[in-house]
């Protein structure tokens, strides 16, 4: 096998692996008591609308021949994560985990662990590299413990990606374990996640979806 064959082997199977994660860790999050509508904890964004196209300011900014590749006309990506707020939390809630993965790519794009039970949002560009709110993980662009925005291919079927942006509530610190030359990843967080499910751990969790196409009319 070709090294290039193997390349594309291994990440075929890391998203592989990343999807039977991300399924578990829905079921063991859907597992959790119903709450009624008032109190159901919530997550929403002052950025943009749930089911919405993402603006561009939470766009990646990859530049090639002068242009931004990953927006639709090539503007200049802000590449910040949105701002997200959160209520209703459970009582015994400890910390946060904030995760953005992209269901069309099987892409992970951020995430941001142990942020403390004390915050109820995270301020626009809070996944910047350094962060105060919380310990991030190694995204699937391997560019840093950061945000990284949506950069969806364009012509390429399906045209609009979807981001799915989950809070989880738990009612523990999360270990996610990593080292200088092996960081925290994706993988390790929803492992980290998925055992914190089996101890009943995740207490309740929420969503909100951007949209974003770089295929014009798409």
């Amino acid at each position: 096998m070709r090294p290039r064959s193997k390349t594309a082997f291994r990440l075929l199977a890391s998203m592989c692996l990343t999807l039977c994660l991300l399924a578990i860790l829905a079921g063991l999050a859907g597992a959790q008591p119903k709450q009624s509508a008032s109190g159901r904890f919530q997550l929403t964004s002052s950025t943009f609308v749930n089911k919405a196209t993402m603006p561009i300011s939470t766009i990646n900014n990859i530049v090639q021949n002068g242009v931004n590749v990953c927006s639709i006309d090539g503007s200049t990506g802000g590449n910040q994560s949105p701002e997200l707020a959160w209520t209703n939390a459970p009582a015994r809630t400890q910390t946060f985990v904030v995760v953005t993965y992209d269901v069309t790519a099987a892409f992970t794009h951020w995430g941001m662990y142990n942020i403390p039970a004390t915050t109820t949002e995270l301020p626009q560009n809070a996944g910047v590299a350094g962060s105060s709110y919380g310990s991030q993980i190694v995204n699937d662009f391997f560019t840093g413990a950061e945000y990284d925005g949506p950069c969806p291919p364009a012509g390429v079927a399906p045209y609009a990606h979807h981001y799915v942006f989950t809070v989880y509530a738990l009612d523990t610190q999360l270990r996610v374990p990593g080292s200088n030359n092996f960081p925290a990843s994706a993988e390790t967080l929803y492992h980290a996640l998925i055992t914190a499910g089996r101890y009943h751990h995740i207490l309740a969790s929420a969503r909100l979806i951007g949209l974003y196409s770089t295929t014009h009319g798409k």
